[in-house]
């Protein structure tokens, strides 16, 4: 299966954001790719974190999930969307940080809610999700019919969820073959551990990781650290972008899963 990894430079409104995610569809499809995958937040990194507030939606309704879906039947591809803010009833001052997955007839078919939260202080930079963010609490697995005649079972993860091994074996227990892991890792924290992590999840259940990301300095002036990466189930990264928009496309092939799940019988995952 083809697949493409979208990375982005989020800015400050919706509308653009949107049509830059739009244009490296286009690209994504023009090449074969029959899966896309955006970063976290590719729909908005705003000048405080209380911005995420003022545009989410209510599941199932809004100008950024239509918007979604139209590109998804249009281009006739998987479109994981990253992480949108989606409203939670009852409750003005969080959203939920969300991955909608829609399939090329432009229907949403799986939803995960970011279950870890980031937080980081090191007294020159502070970052806290949970002032917004209500975190879910539930993992999420879809199946993909690909063209290559495999059903694929894909698991979702969001950024910060990739230092918790433990979602990720959950996902290996759901009989997951690929995760994906659309983040925006800070510059700071991305230079030091983007890579090893990635990797370490690949090599804790022998599964394809696709990780989209943000690359590149921000409206708000935040830096993120880019280097969206597919990674084999060996560990090896068999594609990479370091900075700025890019289409970083992939052929996963099931059965190089298969043999390395045969050669290192180390995980007991639904069988393939």
């Amino acid at each position: 299966m083809k697949a493409a990894l979208l990375q982005m430079v989020s800015g400050c409104e919706v509308q653009a954001n949107l049509d830059q995610a739009a244009v490296l569809m286009q690209q994504a499809a023009q090449a074969g790719a029959e899966l896309a995958v955006l970063p976290e937040y590719f729909c908005l990194i705003g000048r405080q974190d209380a911005d995420k507030l003022a545009v989410a939606e209510r599941f199932g309704d809004g100008p950024m999930q239509s918007r979604l879906a139209q590109l998804a039947q249009q281009h006739g591809l998987w479109l994981v969307a990253g992480s949108l803010p989606l409203a939670i009833e009852g409750d003005a001052s969080h959203v939920r940080n969300a991955c909608l997955v829609f399939n090329p007839q432009g229907q949403c078919v799986a939803r995960y809610d970011k279950v870890h939260l980031f937080h980081f202080d090191n007294g020159r930079e502070r970052y806290d999700e949970r002032l917004v963010l209500q975190a879910g609490d539930t993992p999420v697995c879809f199946d993909l019919p690909s063209r290559d005649g495999h059903t694929w079972r894909i698991g979702l993860s969001i950024c910060f969820d990739v230092r918790f091994p433990a979602h990720y074996q959950q996902l290996s227990a759901m009989g997951a073959e690929l995760v994906l892991v659309p983040s925006a890792f800070t510059h700071t924290t991305g230079s030091a551990h983007w890579e090893v992590l990635l990797r370490a999840r690949a090599l804790d259940s022998l599964v394809w990781v696709g990780a989209a990301a943000q690359g590149g300095v921000h409206e708000n002036g935040r830096q993120t650290w880019g280097h969206s990466m597919w990674v084999d189930p060996w560990g090896q990264v068999v594609a990479s972008h370091d900075q700025g928009t890019a289409c970083v496309l992939a052929e996963l092939d099931i059965a190089q899963l298969r043999e390395r799940r045969l050669q290192l019988p180390a995980v007991n995952p639904a069988t393939p």
